[in-house]
């Protein structure tokens, strides 16, 4: 029996732990759909048809492997929560509740940021049909199998806790631009999209003021091959006002900008609610950078070497993992959408206006989120 058999039977056998017993005549299992199993997993129809039918490749069935593996683990402890003692104090079950779950998020997110550093091709590998990088973000929040929210049932009695109406996914308003300095001018950052899950996880006790932000970001890098200093986009007079021209342009075109790469960035913030005030700070879980195709890029540059030495100023961002590429250096707090925060809704917006910090400049930017879809609309009476 080679290799590609035993994942097979592994693959299989693993599903019908959770899914029932399957039936190698019809390629389905006892009690769900191949279509609701390939959801949970995240693949697409075909893909698991591959998998099912022993098709794929043998990296694939080592990844769904270790997929369905995570799988049963989320399962194994979403039932030990379940089997709480019914007598203990609400608030000691949902410490522990939430303190589990959080902590399975950060497992789960960190083992997608270490498919992104492993290499730039690893996720569109595993899911070549539905390339998007936030995909494993995205299934420890939108699932069956995880809670990662706090629920009306479980707020104290005086619905005193603010961070309740915050819980859902954000997203980032409208992109920002800020020019950024390696060891040359010519570099731009341009911040297309951000996703952003927010849970109520008020570590200091039952107030409810903290709530936490497992955030996916996907900005670009762009060359300006005039290679103009950082200061020719700022207001005149002005040591760190962005130009409004300069970010509401459109670099795609001006024939002096290139863009060069993609980078994806897994985030974790944390928010502090201070009366009608709103902190925020946080730090990098993981960074990918992908490069466009050179046959892309290489027409529109001066020199083909000269790529090569742009590459080596971009993998630098990526190599110093510890030194966040998209936390603010500064940033004020944001005031809240709502003075009653049981009135905060869908559409209401948080608005932090940021220092970042490249070379011996500061640039101001904003970034705001919008809250798309809020996990508890009710208020808490």
């Amino acid at each position: 029996m080679n290799d590609q058999t035993n994942l097979h039977q592994a693959f299989i056998s693993k599903l019908e732990k959770h899914y029932g017993t399957f039936s190698p005549e019809n390629n389905r299992f006892q009690s769900t759909s191949n279509s609701k199993i390939a959801r949970d997993l995240f693949y697409s129809d075909s893909q698991f048809s591959r998998l099912i039918n022993n098709t794929a490749s043998e990296g694939e069935l080592q990844r769904a492997v270790s997929n369905v593996e995570r799988l049963l683990r989320v399962n194994e402890l979403q039932r030990k929560i379940d089997r709480l003692d019914g007598t203990k104090s609400i608030y000691q079950t949902s410490k522990w509740k939430y303190a589990t779950l959080i902590t399975l998020v950060i497992i789960i997110i960190s083992s997608s940021a270490f498919f992104l550093l492993r290499g730039n091709n690893s996720i569109d590998q595993m899911h070549p049909a539905n390339p998007s990088r936030y995909e494993m973000l995205r299934w420890s929040f939108e699932n069956n199998y995880i809670r990662p929210y706090i629920t009306l049932k479980e707020l104290p009695d005086d619905c005193n806790y603010p961070c309740y109406k915050y819980q859902g996914k954000w997203e980032l308003e409208k992109e920002y631009k800020i020019p950024f300095f390696r060891e040359r001018n010519g570099f731009h950052y341009v911040a297309k999209q951000a996703t952003m899950y927010a849970t109520s996880t008020d570590k200091s006790g039952l107030q409810g003021n903290i709530f936490e932000g497992y955030e996916y970001q996907k900005h670009e890098i762009w060359y300006d091959k005039r290679e103009y200093p950082i200061d020719s986009f700022l207001v005149k007079g002005s040591k760190s006002k962005v130009r409004p021209e300069y970010n509401e342009s459109a670099l795609e075109l001006n024939p002096n900008f290139v863009k060069l790469a993609y980078v994806h960035t897994f985030f974790k913030t944390e928010f502090t609610i201070d009366s009608t005030r709103i902190k925020r700070t946080g730090k990098t879980i993981g960074r990918d950078i992908e490069f466009l195709a050179e046959s892309e890029i290489i027409p529109k540059l001066d020199a083909k070497d000269l790529l090569k030495e742009l590459k080596g100023e971009i993998n630098a961002i990526a190599r110093n993992r510890l030194e966040d590429f998209s936390k603010p250096v500064m940033c004020n707090p944001s005031v809240a959408p709502k003075e009653d925060f049981h009135l905060v809704e869908e559409g209401d917006m948080l608005s932090f206006d940021c220092q970042f910090r490249t070379g011996r400049f500061l640039v101001d930017y904003t970034k705001n989120y919008v809250l798309k879809d809020q996990y508890i609309n009710n208020y808490c009476r």
